[in-house]
């Protein structure tokens, strides 16, 4: 793969993500309410981080396949 390729967009949301701060002030709640403890937190807010970096994939890359791999 050369440097002008394209790239898959990332695996991971961008920090300043209005739908990462919202995952992640969820679990916050969610264990300081004592809703959860921390451990169901983390993989509540890890699934729910990698399924929106997945919609936000589909979004930028809408002829790569679902495992991500480069239009053809």
């Amino acid at each position: 793969m050369t440097t002008d390729s394209p790239m898959p967009p990332p695996l991971f949301p961008s920090p300043d993500s209005a739908v990462l701060r919202l995952i992640v002030g969820d679990a916050i709640a969610a264990v300081r309410s004592g809703e959860t403890t921390v451990e169901e937190a983390i993989l509540h807010a890890a699934a729910h981080g990698w399924y929106e970096v997945h919609v936000q994939g589909e979004d930028k890359c809408p002829v790569c396949d679902f495992r991500g791999k480069l239009p053809r």
